[in-house]
């Protein structure tokens, strides 16, 4: 078996024998090797398959900031939600579980607990990928010593919602791509910018906006919880990504007879100014 990428010293991109792209992971596995060199197979802890073409450029860009620990954490959700939930999970749930678990940990001993606005919805809407995502949480404990929260496990639950989208049928296939695309190119008309599709940032405005379109697919609507004053002052700190999300919020009423809560307005708010504020928040 040979080395096709590095990703990190303990993480290497390689080819089994039924020429399927995997990631093999394990410690001092691509330490002072070379690109082509042999993997030494007695270091071997970890192997996954990839049939996704460009997956692992995905998480070469996660694992240059993250440890690989978080990279191990979700492989093993992955294979534990996969025997449990009726449908094919996206392998993308890689690189969104890995950056999602290490920025969750990150903000945990940071002292930051956000709260899930739709842990209610998730609870009542999603109930199996909720009782996977609290037994995400017991993997994360065992791995790393950090409890976190059912925030945290209302927001796992709804990766692997978002996972399935793929598995939708072909016209809400179709309808979930032009709503996406349309909502990236309005807000790269109101900024008058490219946005670096490489980004985390972009990434994480991807997955969100593709919550946006299972719930859309589903006809779910999320009540109001958002304080009136914290939507003020979003609207205020934020004007020119507000005035952007109202762009898009006309934009599904016309085509979708669809109108936002608060709670997600303001959500998309805080992506949209990530998201074109790049050189500040990567």
């Amino acid at each position: 078996m040979k080395i096709n990428k590095i990703l990190n010293n303990n993480v290497v991109v390689s080819t089994n024998e039924s020429n399927q792209e995997i990631v093999v992971m394990g410690r001092g596995l691509a330490f002072q090797k070379k690109v082509g060199e042999s993997i030494d197979a007695s270091k071997i802890e970890k192997t996954f398959v990839l049939e996704t073409h460009g997956i692992a450029e995905k998480l070469a860009k996660i694992l240059r900031d993250t440890s690989e620990l978080y990279l191990n954490i979700s492989s093993k959700i992955i294979e534990s939600a996969q025997s449990e939930l009726p449908y094919k999970l996206d392998e993308y749930l890689y690189v969104a579980l890995t950056d999602h678990i290490s920025f969750a940990i990150s903000r945990h001993q940071q002292g930051i607990q956000l709260k899930n606005p739709m842990l209610w919805e998730i609870r009542k809407y999603y109930k199996q990928e909720y009782q996977v995502a609290l037994r995400a949480l017991a993997i994360i404990k065992i791995e790393t010593g950090v409890e976190l929260g059912e925030d945290e496990a209302a927001s796992i639950a709804l990766h692997l919602v978002n996972s399935q989208i793929s598995g939708e049928n072909m016209a809400s296939a179709v309808q979930v791509t032009e709503m996406v695309n349309t909502i990236l190119n309005i807000v790269k008309y109101h900024f008058k910018m490219e946005l670096d599709e490489s980004s985390v940032n972009y990434e994480r405005f991807l997955t969100h906006l593709r919550f946006f379109a299972v719930r859309f697919i589903r006809k779910e609507k999320l009540e109001d919880t958002v304080d009136l004053f914290l939507y003020e002052q979003i609207q205020q700190k934020y004007l020119d990504a507000y005035r952007c999300t109202k762009k898009i919020t006309t934009y599904l009423e016309n085509h979708f007879k669809w109108s936002l809560s608060k709670d997600e307005e303001i959500y998309l708010t805080l992506h949209i100014h990530r998201v074109t504020n790049r050189h500040k928040f990567e």
